[in-house]
């Protein structure tokens, strides 16, 4: 087992290798390609594709060491029953969740806009959490999944910060365990969030967790 120290804020934290696992969350071309859910919203899909490299070379660094990679993807069933009315008559998108789009119906498990971008896809021994909320802990397994590896720790990346890393930081930091979040390795339409998001969870002596970048943890890798 291997312990690290990743220089963060508020404060360097210590983390066992083996019980800390990365979650990737919800880097689906639907969110960062155009054509997709967020390009419906009227956001420009070009502001998230900055997170893709400093994922993927901590993506890089942490299967080579064998830790546990976890990816998650936001959508709903083909009848849109796990979707609630509320989602997706919400706002005025040009295309609305389950509506037919370049890439396939919009937020559909199995269509290809829900799917991973292939930068970063999930090797055949990677779990996929499919999630229809923002969260990944609602209405999934990943609680389990974590137990059963005996998980304390949390490496929190992907889009968008504000949204759902924000909210699977806030979920994890209450059933106990600790999350570091490099910074760089997240995204948002609107950089004001990032940054706001990035500070909430810092704040007050780390309220939710740790905030740190892709360097700082390839660095405590390397060392």
């Amino acid at each position: 087992m291997s312990t690290l120290v990743i220089a963060a804020e508020p404060e360097p934290i210590m983390i066992e290798t083996e019980k800390t696992a990365v979650v990737i969350i919800d880097m689906q071309r639907d969110f960062l390609e155009p054509g997709g859910f967020g390009a419906s919203l009227g956001n420009d899909v070009a502001l998230l594709s900055r997170a893709v490299e400093p994922c993927k070379r901590l993506l890089d660094a942490v299967r080579a060491q064998g830790m546990l990679v976890i990816h998650t993807r936001e959508g709903h069933l083909p009848d849109l029953s796990d979707a609630p009315r509320a989602k997706v008559e919400r706002g005025a998108p040009s295309l609305r969740i389950g509506q037919p789009g370049p890439m396939g119906r919009i937020l559909i498990r199995g269509e290809p806009g829900h799917d991973i971008i292939p930068d970063l896809y999930p090797k055949a021994d990677e779990p996929v959490i499919d999630k229809p909320g923002k969260g990944a802990f609602y209405a999934t397994e990943l609680h389990s999944l974590l137990q059963r590896h005996a998980i304390e720790n949390l490496v929190v990346c992907g889009v968008t910060t504000e949204v759902c890393v924000h909210t699977t930081v806030r979920e994890a930091n209450d059933r106990g365990y600790r999350c570091l979040v490099p910074g760089d390795c997240c995204g948002s339409y609107i950089p004001a969030f990032h940054d706001a998001g990035l500070g909430m969870i810092k704040a007050q002596g780390g309220i939710f967790g740790w905030v740190t970048d892709s360097a700082a943890i390839l660095s405590g890798l390397h060392r």
